[in-house]
């Protein structure tokens, strides 16, 4: 099995939004989650939030990308996003499966790229509209979680090497806004969201979701309701 799917030809010049996923599964799903909240509905969560990204990859109206962790989700992955080029991840820790698959992109020719999760519902089309305006002016732009990670990384120039930054941990978006420096890029944040990690978390998006009113994100304020999060939380 090849560990890309074609879809119709990237244009270089264009923003691509790229979402880096994973297939969820029962007890593979958000698993800090899972310990706080129980395995089938961290599952559940899981589907929502990546639907609430595939909602994003869906509306994008330059080059997108699908890019699973493993190549045996190619199929699945490029079903999810029929428009999107499916790219299988590589090995390696997520710097390592980062460098190698923005390496393959560019070498498509494509240049301006701008990389996701699933699990950060609070992004709006303005976030990714600041995103790409800032992109006109600076080689790297980085949009902040509240918990010191990250929930958007975008740019003009390949990334330096990223295997050994703290991922996953409160230190990864500072280690990464150096590490870029250091490497000669411009950086600048592009303001500060929060992804979901732990149950205290989802506490911060009921009131949220309704203001998207788009369908996946209604559908995770609903489930959130199932699960007695309160609809007036902030």
């Amino acid at each position: 099995m090849t560990d890309s799917t074609a879809a119709e030809a990237p244009t270089a010049s264009a923003p691509c939004l790229v979402l880096l996923c994973k297939r969820p599964a029962l007890g593979h799903s958000k698993q800090r989650l899972a310990q706080q909240i129980g395995l089938q509905p961290a599952l559940e969560i899981a589907q929502l939030l990546l639907d609430c990204a595939l909602e994003d990859i869906q509306q994008w109206p330059a080059p997108k990308v699908i890019a699973p962790d493993h190549s045996r989700h190619l199929p699945w992955a490029q079903a999810l996003c029929p428009q999107a080029l499916g790219v299988a991840q590589h090995d390696g820790n997520l710097g390592q499966r980062l460098n190698d698959l923005d390496r393959r992109l560019r070498n498509l020719g494509l240049q301006r790229l701008l990389y996701i999760g699933s699990d950060c519902p609070a992004l709006q089309p303005s976030d990714y509209r600041r995103v790409t305006c800032l992109l006109e002016a600076s080689d790297t732009v980085l949009l902040g979680a509240r918990d010191g990670g990250v929930v958007l990384m975008a740019s003009n120039r390949p990334w330096p090497d990223l295997s050994a930054l703290p991922w996953s941990t409160a230190r990864l978006g500072t280690a990464l806004f150096d590490c870029c420096q250091r490497a000669g890029h411009s950086v600048v944040w592009a303001g500060e969201l929060f992804d979901i990690d732990h149950k205290d978390d989802l506490y911060a998006l009921p009131g949220l979701l309704a203001q998207h009113g788009r369908p996946a994100r209604l559908s995770l304020g609903h489930a959130l309701q199932q699960l007695g999060v309160p609809a007036n939380a902030s």
